[in-house]
């Protein structure tokens, strides 16, 4: 994104570049076909669960004035809406926690006051929203938002992993809630004893936890080695959403021998209820709201038009990291140009504004980045069939596989094709093709096997396009209608999904990754080089990891306490946005420049996995093999938070191939702490794959490494 303060070029510059690609945003959806639904399932749920949750909170503490209803309401309304004239469509937009908060200020605020009070609360809260589109309105069209190319990767993940531990504090803060007494209920009641109070909370343990381990489970579905491939692959992708109603069937269970109101369920009224629709008409209250009252909207739209354009603008970041090898613009200006006349429209018809969400977003580019590699896997492992059938050898498989990649790449009208391109062939593919001396040989799977080897050829990859946002905004917005099913759902159920969006948002997080580290064992160490991994594991030393990570954690630990002060919590913002100038000018005060190009760029680079058999340090080489005992033999096959299965640092091994017993260890050589570079490839043993021999001739597409950051599905799927 260009960085530019000139009123109105910022917007400029995002219509000119989407609009190019509008037409391909939707036929590349269409095209996709059925799989399409795998990824919006995903989302929607993701989506509409903590809604209704934010509903119920935000009915309890508005006194009814606010329901679940008008909360889906405004994220199926901003969705669609966004969906099909935003810019980014990955960008997933909802009511969130801030909002919730801000609304329950506003509305304490109110009902003191003897000239608003409770009936003039939404017509009030109507004029802050007009501030805040004002607000919005002004700071895309000066260009704020190329402030956020200076938020470097130290406040998105911070403020991403901030995000999973509210979700989680959420979770933990409902199941403990199912042992006491909720305000709405009447102590009396047979359900509110003591002793049901606490079958209720153990019923909800058992609810909770059940659905977050199964759904945990489901989502490596790809990698378990019973079933088909496509009963693997339906359970990957719509496993959690089955779980869902699963576990809300197990809830009916002990129907018949509980109290009623055990388990608690889902409470808010149905859209056609009397008094739920009262909001829609609050823009002819608006006129009876004092003129002081008008004016002082404009101190808590301030606050609110900060925290919008912070988490709406971050929120696309994390959708739209480097990882992710997006091929379409960006588009911050004209998003949060958008969001403005959105937060205006909530307004006028009395409902709380949805901005841009966290996980949600990052969430929905991972699970099209799996779309986007099984359509891609799907077409390679045909191609890669097709010639061995035709007995071609492996450098013709190889340039087959390549242009059937080609073949499903659809540049944009204004792009050269693609030059990511497939990854190199492995070094023990091409040694074992060459092992009989004969290089021209016709290749079968003995060579390359095919449901594992064209997993390592495949960058991660996103299918960009606008109908999954569209189609679970329409989902969304279905769950007003069928509010009395969803009132079926025990609340328990919820509070294991929100623990389970919170782990499922950690994995790629490199901050979270060096808070592991930090805990690893330092004669555990080497099995982090021998995964995919961050440069800064082999180009910085560990003391500098550890005292930025450490840093990193007291000012997250900073940031989480102040959540918990009623008035300023809705200000956490304000100081991941100080970290913008710390990391600017603080930060290099205490780490050298290398190590923090390496810990804090904008993108970072991944090293391939690399055979280390030792820890780190100067003990003997088998010294360290032998404090390896064979429970790690099974430690060798990494299964990823999408299914991926990789094994690491063990060579293909058939029956042309010479027997385990007699193949010679393989040790790299020493790694030392007191050298370090910013540049991997000064300290990376130059890995050159050796020539395969006459007759092959194999094109290498130079690409970046493979992240570990969208964990996308590569298991099996035949």
């Amino acid at each position: 994104m260009e960085e530019t303060f000139v009123p109105f070029r910022g917007i400029n510059n995002d219509l000119k570049g989407r609009l190019l690609c509008y037409k391909q945003d939707w036929t590349g959806g269409i095209r996709a076909g059925i799989r399409i639904l795998a990824p919006t399932t995903y989302i929607f749920f993701a989506s509409a669960i903590p809604v209704i949750s934010f509903g119920e909170q935000l009915e309890r503490d508005t006194e009814g004035s606010l329901t679940a209803v008008q909360t889906l309401v405004s994220t199926a309304l901003c969705g669609i809406i966004h969906s099909i004239l935003g810019g980014q469509p990955l960008l997933i937009l909802g009511v969130a926690e801030p909002t919730v908060l801000m609304y329950t200020f506003m509305f304490n605020f109110a009902k003191d006051q003897k000239d608003l009070g409770k009936p003039l609360f939404l017509a009030w809260t109507a004029w802050v929203c007009v501030w805040t589109a004002f607000l919005l309105v002004l700071l895309s069209i000066l260009g704020a938002c190329s402030i956020i190319n200076r938020f470097t990767r130290v406040a998105g993940e911070l403020f991403g992993l901030l995000i999973a531990m509210l979700f989680m504090q959420q979770a933990i803060k409902g199941v403990v809630e199912e042992f006491g007494i909720p305000k709405s209920e009447n102590p009396s009641q047979l359900s509110m004893q003591s002793s049901w109070r606490f079958a209720n909370g153990m019923f909800a343990l058992v609810l909770s936890f059940g659905l977050l381990l199964t759904s945990l489970k489901s989502r490596k579905a790809r990698s378990w080695r019973y079933g088909t491939g496509w009963l693997r692959g339906f359970i990957a992708d719509y496993g959690v959403p089955v779980l869902v109603v699963i576990w809300t069937g197990v809830s009916y269970i002990p129907t018949n021998s509980v109290p009623e109101g055990i388990p608690r369920r889902l409470f808010s009224p149905n859209p056609w209820s009397p008094g739920a629709y009262t909001n829609w008409t609050v823009a002819k209250d608006m006129l009876n709201v004092p003129l002081v009252y008008i004016i002082g909207a404009f101190v808590p739209a301030t606050m609110i038009a900060v925290l919008y354009y912070f988490d709406h603008s971050v929120a696309s970041q994390l959708a739209q990291q480097k990882e992710f090898n997006l091929k379409k613009p960006s588009s911050y200006h004209y998003d949060l140009l958008l969001l403005g006349f959105l937060t205006l429209l909530c307004g006028l018809i009395g409902i709380p504004p949805a901005n841009g969400v966290i996980p949600q977003s990052p969430m929905h580019t991972k699970s099209l980045a799996t779309l986007k590699h099984q359509l891609l896997r799907n077409k390679l492992v045909s191609t890669a069939r097709k010639s061995i059938r035709q007995n071609s050898n492996l450098g013709d498989l190889y340039r087959n596989m390549q242009q059937a990649y080609n073949e499903m790449q659809t540049p944009l009208v204004y792009q050269n094709p693609s030059t990511l391109g497939l990854k190199e062939l492995k070094e023990s593919t091409i040694q074992q093709a060459s092992a009989g001396g004969y290089i021209d040989a016709p290749v079968d799977e003995t060579v390359f096997d095919v449901n594992k080897d064209v997993d390592d050829l495949l960058n991660i990859e996103v299918k960009e396009q606008r109908l999954s946002n569209l189609l679970q905004a329409l989902m969304v917005g279905g769950c007003v209608a069928a509010m009395p099913l969803l009132k079926k759902i025990p609340t328990s159920v919820l509070w294991g999904y929100f623990a389970f969006m919170a782990i499922e948002s950690l994995p790629g997080n490199q901050f979270w990754e060096r808070i592991l580290l930090l805990f690893t064992a330092p004669s555990r160490r080497y099995k982090v080089l021998e995964e995919n991994h961050a440069t800064f594991v082999e180009t910085v030393p560990f003391k500098t990891v550890a005292f930025f990570t450490i840093f990193q954690t007291v000012y997250l630990l900073a940031c989480f306490g102040i959540t918990w002060i009623p008035i300023a919590s809705v200000l956490f913002p304000l100081l991941i946005m100080l970290l913008v100038p710390a990391r600017q000018y603080l930060l290099p005060k205490f780490f050298k420049g290398a190590h923090l190009q390496d810990l804090d760029a904008a993108e970072y680079e991944e090293a391939p996995s690399t055979t280390y058999n030792m820890a780190f340090g100067d003990d003997d080489v088998h010294s360290r093999t032998s404090q390896i005992d064979s429970g790690e033999v099974l430690d060798g096959i990494i299964t990823r938070s999408r299914g991926e299965i990789r094994h690491t640092n063990s060579p293909k091994i058939t029956s042309s191939t010479q027997n385990p017993r007699e193949m010679q260890p393989s040790y790299s050589p020493r790694v030392s702490q007191s050298s370090y570079s910013p540049h991997l490839h000064e300290v990376r043993v130059n890995r050159k794959s050796r020539s395969p021999g006459k007759g092959l001739e194999i094109k290498q597409t130079p690409s970046p490494g493979p992240s570990n950051l969208g964990d996308t599905s590569k298991g099996s799927s035949s």
